[in-house]
């Protein structure tokens, strides 16, 4: 299967979950997002990694890296494996001291913030970002940020008080280029799955 190499891009506080956060992965060099809600206890995790931070003792992700290194394991990459019904799951690929390659299931939160202390690379499947991917179209909104003349669609935006199953398709689609604008990713993540439930 054709797999797609992803970046950690940041981090954003979840506005409907209390203690949760979006963390937004990217393809490398290209515009597709991948958004994915983790816990708080892995976000803050991946963000010391992320911030270069070096906790006073080691964390639990950090114990991992610790005990693998010290059975000469190392972590070949994080893959992101699959998607079934709105969960994501993954594996740790990891070879051991005599090259065996093993394969650990995990959470992606959990899976990455081990993955970003061993400097392994993450990768998902064309499938899976095809499917669960947000497109952001930077070109777009450079060329309506430089022109001043460009004037703004005359269909009026729905309330987001709303619950997003009463909007028709079209305002599904509006909401979610706001929400893109905004770079509000947890947001646009409910919004695409609402309009994949509608086969749209």
């Amino acid at each position: 299967m054709n797999k797609i190499r992803l970046e950690v891009l940041g981090l954003s506080a979840s506005q409907s979950q209390s203690g949760s956060f979006a963390m937004i992965l990217g393809e490398q060099g290209k515009n597709r997002r991948l958004p994915i809600i983790i816990g708080m206890f892995e976000a803050q995790a991946i963000a010391l990694v992320l911030e270069k931070i070096q906790a006073s003792r080691p964390m639990t992700h950090d114990l991992f890296k610790h005990f693998a290194s010290a059975f000469n394991f190392r972590v070949q990459e994080i893959l992101i494996s699959d998607l079934r019904e709105g969960v994501f799951y993954s594996r740790i690929v990891c070879l051991s001291e005599n090259s065996e390659r093993i394969e650990i299931d995990a959470r992606p939160s959990d899976a990455i913030a081990i993955g970003l202390r061993f400097n392994a690379p993450i990768f998902t499947y064309a499938s899976i970002l095809s499917e669960a991917g947000i497109v952001v179209n930077e070109n777009e909104e450079e060329n309506q940020e430089n022109d001043p003349t460009a004037e703004a669609p005359e269909t009026e935006t729905p309330t987001t008080k709303t619950p997003i199953t009463e909007f028709t398709v079209e305002q599904l689609n509006e909401l979610l280029n706001e929400a893109l604008d905004e770079e509000d990713y947890e947001k646009a993540a409910r919004i695409r799955d609402e309009i994949q439930k509608r086969g749209a």
